[in-house]
């Protein structure tokens, strides 16, 4: 049936802030319902946490609130807007939760909006385990011994009738938090405990374990006339017991025969039926023992998940946007297929002629005391994906697009213990582990006995690895130019071939394209070519025919981030959207390379052509080399493209913007020092170090405390804060390997200093500082972990404007043309003499842009590419430097929940994943938003402990006069209590950790204590307390905060807790805030 005429505004529920298990694809996912809604004449009202997102933009939506994702939040919106419908399936797993949340309440029906798409029943089947167990018991459908539970004692009760291990999930999580697998029953115990705590309804399903068994998932799309169509088949590599989020995974899948395909897509469409989805997009996921067949219904998704956003780019079929169109009423033969030009209706099933892999990226070295072994709960934080005419040339072209320094099946150098370890107990190397165990003799029996992965994958792996073999001490000159394609088809890269042949990679390169040996381009289109596409959505591989057929138009090609990572996420996507689209818009021909499928730059039209490629110095010269731009944009993607910027510019390849020399005279320690000497401005004390013994001579000519961290880093990575010569000297052991080439930077470390980050557009002849932020959090976390506010809250107008003087000097100075971002630390900001010291400068995109422009209204990562194309700010007619009556909050979003034991303080090194943002009419109200937006649940009644060292002792008193105002009992530490009681502020004292009287562990047990408020300790005695103590708070979800300026937030948002109004983006940046 045509549109549903009744449905006129929509409300549109996000999925928050990026978290493991629920990232970028989301805002992918989001962005094209909102716009496909737009098309279909609907108003559309979004609600979402996060500003990082294209789908927070202004234009996306009608209506867009930047809010916490809560149900107060949207009652108020209910009630102003009146929305006819919501649309929960696209938000992930939080959109979905709180759908439910609200229905529980009964708001959808006194508000007359109905839930669109899949129902509240449905979702309750397939979400809550032990319905969709009694669900598939209906339709006939094969499921493994399990039982839902609600307590640990009726989870020991099923423990004892069935053997272990035994596999925990609890209902309504993301990302499998909370589960696990339990190989003994104090382990069991441990996980049912948290599962229970972490589970919305307090809810867990336990099942027999199917270790080993294969895995696979079946993408699946209904409308309301029962049309279904299977829009893709993953199989994962790794067998089940790795979660599929973690797992590297294959579209289609490889090694299922027709008849076993056919039997998982009518199962598929049986179970949508049998749960009620009806219409949208859904996630099924399979297990298939290897020795039987047997075949197992795992769950299902009834949304759009993290695997839809794969298969949409796997297959160039847009889930998220037909989605959307069914939920207003369509039906699927009724709906285009857009990258066909619409020559296909969206109910013609995609059929794709290649193999797409997906790889994870993984942050354990920001977690070094996590378990990094693999398990059912998701702990990767991005993922790469590859396009090759088979799967050892996807495979290998992934391993070089995941940035972690292989360019290929590279070796680990491990003795046969550990690889036999490895190999049986899978980590985030896995697949290098045992491409070594091949090299080291091990048969594919052997292989296949230790991991479970199907032997069809090993001998994918062992043909790479026999190839390799045969290539080593073999001189490049004897290489024939049938070799070089035979190996090209397999996917080796130039440096990987430079690596077993010993040449350079420049010589392989030379080499190949002597030989005549250059990549073409294929077309993703849905129909594996049996019908035209204007679509230009292309993959490289090295065959005869290119299908690239470049324009001659005038071109801009911008370099994406390639794999979301802490410190470089989507942010910098963001950007690089807004590059294109500006571009665009201006008459350029764009084009974006990038080869993360979570995006909303990866979405076919974004850009004019998307090339999904390794963002590589190889594959991006050979994508110049056929397309010509007159610019390329690399300062938007993060360190990715800026690591390549010097090698294309040496390549004639034109980089827009600002030059390389002045990227690297900002990233260089010694030039960027003669620069700020030249401009008369300050900078901490600070050397370079070479080696270990330069280290420890040149700290002690500077003094501690210092900041020490590797030359060229992006966040914080090994960065450290080191009060002595002997923490010095570990950490020079330990966390980095020294020399010329790669010297470690000392500065002194700034007590007592309020950060400031400031972002600026620079075209060569006029500066504009877009925003100036001030940090909450004190001088030594992180910027990408520490809350901030814009405008500033507390620093007085001259020391802003002195920060603004300063940043406009230095653009000039480099000679910025376009984006630009700068560190400041004050130091004694609220005497009369502040002193500001310049940290840091980085001549390109930062991950504050997205927040800025929310904040301001300003589109600052568009104005700035338009300014690196050649328009100045003049000739755009834009200012930039607008300060808004209201106040903007960006707090940061942690992963610790996720890695249990991980101290969960706060530091140099960045380990933050996502970002919200709260607004109000003052600092307190928008700091309260954004704490309630980043999920810290501030208590209502409990007590408050807090302990802090001696410095802070004064803010503690503050703090803690809000809290008592405020209702909250106090309880502190001794030398924390005395500065408390001293104030005449009531604050009962408890020992440290094992003292008789009575500690603050034993209280939080009790469940006595609802906030903790620590900054971090001095001395090792209480430094282990502390650790024990934050371990504790994030074990029981308590909230908690690791520095006073948090404590500080927390006491000034309880003040606030009765502030519920909520604003909408357009209306402030239009300034008729309420």
């Amino acid at each position: 049936m045509p549109k549903n005429p009744n449905i006129k505004k929509v409300l549109v529920l996000g999925s928050g802030p990026i978290v493991i298990g629920q990232a970028a694809e989301f805002d992918y996912a989001g962005t094209q319902a909102c716009r496909a809604l737009k098309e279909e004449g609907c108003s559309v009202i979004l609600l979402n946490s996060n500003p990082a997102t294209i789908q927070t933009d202004n234009s996306v939506a009608d209506f867009v609130y930047i809010r916490p994702l809560l149900p107060y939040v949207v009652e108020n919106i209910l009630r102003e807007h009146r929305p006819d419908g919501v649309v929960a399936t696209l938000g992930g797993q939080t959109g979905l939760n709180l759908c439910m949340e609200c229905e529980k309440l009964g708001m959808w029906r006194r508000y007359k909006c109905r839930v669109l798409g899949t129902q509240p029943e449905a979702i309750e089947r397939a979400e809550a385990r032990e319905p969709f167990r009694r669900a598939m018991i209906e339709a006939n459908q094969p499921i493994i011994a399990s039982r839902g539970i609600s307590s640990v004692a009726e989870a020991q009760e099923f423990a004892l009738r069935t053997p272990l291990p035994l596999i925990l999930r609890p209902d309504f999580t993301l990302g499998g938090s909370g589960g696990g697998i339990a190989h003994d029953m104090e382990s069991f115990i441990e996980i049912c405990e948290r599962g229970l705590e972490l589970s919305p309804t307090h809810e867990l399903l336990i099942e027999e374990s199917l270790l080993g068994w294969k895995e696979y998932e079946m993408e699946v799309v209904r409308d309301t006339a029962d049309n279904c169509i299977i829009v893709c088949s993953i199989e994962n590599f790794d067998p089940m017991g790795v979660h599929t989020g973690d797992s590297i995974t294959v579209a289609p899948a490889q090694t299922l025969t027709d008849r076993e395909y056919q039997r998982m897509r009518d199962a598929s469409i049986a179970i949508l039926r049998e749960i009620g989805v009806d219409t949208g997009g859904s996630n099924v996921q399979f297990a298939v023992n290897p020795e039987t067949g047997r075949m197992i219904v795992i769950e299902m998704n009834p949304r759009v998940s993290r695997s839809s956003a794969l298969a949409s780019k796997a297959t160039g079929f847009p889930i998220a946007r037909i989605a959307a169109k069914l939920a207003v009423g369509y039906t699927l033969d009724e709906l285009r297929n857009e990258i066909t030009g619409g020559l296909t209706p969206a109910s013609f099933e995609p059929t794709i002629d290649y193999v797409v892999t997906k790889v994870p990226r993984f942050a354990f070295e920001k977690f070094p005391a996590a378990n990094d072994r693999l398990t059912t709960q998701m702990k990767s934080v991005g993922e790469v994906m590859a396009i090759g005419r088979t799967f050892q040339e996807s495979l290998q072209k992934a391993l070089r697009g995941l940035e972690t320094g292989h360019n290929g099946l590279n070796e680990t150098g491990v003795g046969i213990e550990q690889l036999r370890h490895e190999i049986a107990v899978p980590g985030p190397e896995r697949i290098f582990f045992l491409a070594d165990g091949i090299r080291a003799g091990m048969t594919d029996e052997e292989l296949h006995e230790l991991s479970a992965i199907d032997p069809w994958f090993l001998n994918q792996v062992r043909e790479i690895v026999e190839t390799e073999d045969k290539l080593r001490g073999n001189p490049l000159s004897a290489f024939t130019k049938s070799d070089m394609l035979f190996l090209k088809r397999k996917g080796f890269s130039d440096g990987r071939l430079a690596q077993l042949t010993g040449a350079k990679e420049a010589e392989v390169r030379a080499a190949r394209l002597a030989m005549g040996i250059r990549p073409v381009y294929k077309r993703v289109d849905t129909c594996a070519a049996e019908f035209a596409t204007n679509t230009a959505y292309l993959y490289s591989t090295y065959e005869e025919e290119c299908e690239a057929e470049p324009t001659d138009r005038r071109k801009v090609m911008v370099l994406g981030g390639g794999p979301n990572r802490i410190g470089q996420g989507i942010e910098f996507d963001y950007c690089c959207v807004h590059a294109s689209k500006a571009l665009r818009a201006d008459g350029w021909e764009t084009i974006m390379v990038n080869c993360n499928p979570e995006t909303v730059s990866t979405d076919f039209d974004t850009s004019d052509r998307l090339y999904f490629e390794p963002v590589t110095l190889e594959d991006v010269l050979a994508i110049c080399e056929v397309e010509k731009p007159a610019g390329v944009i690399v300062q938007y993607g993060g360190q990715t493209p800026l690591k390549l910027c010097r090698a294309l510019e040496a390549a004639g390849v034109p980089i827009i913007g600002t030059t390389p020399d002045a990227i690297d005279c900002a990233e260089d320690r010694e030039r960027f020092q003669h620069l700020l000497q030249k401009l008369n401005l300050r900078q901490p004390p600070n050397r370079t170090a070479r080696t270990e013994e330069d280290a420890i001579r040149l700290a002690a000519e500077i003094g501690y405390p210092l900041v020490v961290r590797p030359s060229y880093v992006l966040g914080g990575r090994a960065m450290d804060i080191v009060h002595t010569p002997e923490a010095l000297q570990r950490y020079m052991k330990e966390a980095v390997s020294v020399s010329n080439e790669s010297p470690v930077l000392l500065d002194r470390f700034l007590d007592d200093a309020v950060e400031m980050d400031v972002d600026a557009v620079a075209d060569g002849h006029e500066v504009q500082v877009a925003g100036v932020m001030e940090h909450i959090e004190q001088a030594g976390v992180h910027s990408g972990d520490s809350a901030c506010s814009l405008p500033p809250y507390s620093l007085p107008a001259v020391v802003v404007e002195e920060i603004k003087r300063q940043t406009k000097l230095m653009a000039e100075a480099l000679n910025v043309v376009g984006l630009m971002n700068v560190q400041f630390a004050v130091q004694h900001a609220h005497s009369e003499n502040p002193v500001i010291y310049v940290l840091e400068v980085n001549p390109r995109a930062s991950r504050t842009v997205p927040f800025v422009s929310k904040a301001t209204g300003n589109p600052v990562a568009a104005i700035a590419a338009r300014v690196m194309a050649g328009q100045t700010l003049a000739e755009q007619g834009v200012n930039l430097e607008v300060t808004p009556r209201y106040v903007s909050v960006k707090e940061a979003v942690f992963p610790f929940s996720k890695f249990l034991g991980v101290d969960p303080v706060l530091g140099p090194e960045m380990r933050s994943t996502g970002e919200v943002m709260g607004v109000g009419r003052d600092f307190g109200e928008a700091l309260f938003k954004s704490q309630l937006a980043a999920g810290s649940r501030l208590p209502e009644r409990g007590s408050v402990f807090i302990s802090v060292r001696e410095c802070d002792k004064p803010k503690a008193v503050v703090c803690a006069h809000q809290l008592h105002q405020a209702g909250f009992p106090l309880v502190a530490t001794a030398g924390t209590a005395h500065v408390i009681q001293q104030a005449g502020i009531p604050c009962r004292t408890v020992g440290r950790i094992g003292d008789a009287a009575g500690d603050v562990i034993g209280m939080m047990e009790a469940g006595d204590i609802t906030l903790v408020i620590m900054s971090v300790a001095e001395h090792e005695g209480e430094l282990n307390d502390a650790r024990a103590i934050r371990k504790l708070a994030l074990a029981k979800q308590i909230t908690y905060y690791t520095t006073m300026a948090g404590g500080l937030a927390a006491s000034e948002g309880i003040r606030h807790m009765r502030s519920v109004q909520v604003y909408d983006l357009q209306g402030l940046h239009a300034g008729t805030l309420p």
